[in-house]
């Protein structure tokens, strides 16, 4: 089995100079790629300089994560695919455990490790923690992360197991499947088009999994943090993207309703906070939906439909009404 490990980078330079030596050194036997998305910095003149024998591909623009890893993945020749953040520093032995999986589970077409933070060593990491699931409100959290609540790991988590999505912080997915699906859908261009891709490749039989006993540490936030109001604009237009695409009509509709009610109480919230430009952020992320609904509504005609994909009603109801933080107490295997 061939993997190419492939690191998104826009402007990037700093991160590239911190994360590529801990890559190199523990992906023996890899293809490792940088593909850059039209960066203004010297973030290539410092790879061809320093690594020259790291494949460079140049976007001619930035079309953000989705577009950025659909075109460069096009000159990328390889069995499985990593799409590794630039701000990941992985650890010894990490591929080992992930060739493993897809050779004992011949249905995973997608894998992540887990993913700790790398400023607390000993906690899980917002993006991706120890794999991700959805609630029956489209609304997405990890083992090891509901909302901002991050846990410690103790171990609890180091199993293989199925999840429902993988995060793009680091995601290793067979790049057949890649390219059946198409790929990303650029219209996302950043958040969420991971779990959109996980969706859909279960729509088409396909299976995610989450291998424990392979971790990296991700420093997180090094493109928009997790409060930025960008970024909440895209996770909050996303989600309702994915609603739309990925669900049968009769289960999806009464869910985007029901979401936008839930999306105004979120807004209130934030207004509260007086975090006035998040609230902002998720009413212009509704109006983009709105205008590009017709869009994702015949993108979703070519779909079949796996019905159960959440394994909680509502984590905003657990989370803030009964006050549960923790996984293993919200969802019990």
């Amino acid at each position: 089995m061939k993997i190419a490990v492939v690191i998104l980078n826009w402007n990037g330079e700093a991160l590239l100079e911190r994360f590529l030596p801990s890559v190199l050194e523990y992906s023996k036997g890899t293809d490792v790629y940088v593909v850059d998305n039209a960066s203004t910095d010297g973030s290539v003149a410092y790879v061809a300089q320093h690594y020259p024998n790291i494949n460079i591909i140049q976007n001619s623009s930035n079309g953000g994560f989705a577009k950025g890893y659909n075109e460069g993945l096009q000159h990328v020749k390889a069995d499985v695919y990593c799409l590794l953040n630039s701000d990941v520093e992985v650890t010894p032995d990490w591929l080992e455990p992930i060739q493993n999986t897809f050779s004992t589970q011949p249905e995973a077409a997608i894998v992540q490790p887990k993913i700790l933070d790398l400023m607390r060593k000993d906690h899980f990491e917002y993006a991706g923690a120890a794999g991700g699931f959805l609630d029956k409100f489209g609304y997405p959290f990890c083992r090891g992360r509901i909302f901002q609540t991050i846990e410690k790991d103790e171990g609890q988590y180091d199993d293989i197991r199925e999840v429902f999505w993988a995060t793009g912080a680091c995601m290793f997915i067979k790049s057949d499947v890649f390219w059946s699906l198409g790929g990303f859908d650029e219209d996302y261009f950043a958040h969420q088009e991971e779990i959109d891709l996980c969706w859909r490749a279960q729509n088409a039989g396909h299976k995610v999994f989450y291998v424990g006993h392979s971790h990296v540490y991700h420093l997180g936030g090094s493109t928009l943090s997790n409060m930025n109001p960008k970024k909440t604009f895209l996770n909050f237009r996303n989600s309702l993207y994915s609603i739309t695409k990925n669900l049968p009509r009769r289960q999806a509709w009464p869910i985007v309703f029901i979401r936008l009610l839930l999306d105004a109480i979120a807004a209130l919230r934030f207004i509260f906070q007086l975090k006035f430009d998040h609230c902002f952020a998720i009413l212009r992320a509704h109006f983009s939906f709105y205008g590009n609904f017709i869009k994702m509504y015949r993108k979703r005609e070519k779909a079949n439909f796996i019905l159960k994909y959440y394994v909680a009603t509502s984590i905003v109801w657990s989370y803030f009404v009964h006050q549960i933080k923790n996984f293993n107490i919200l969802v019990k295997d």
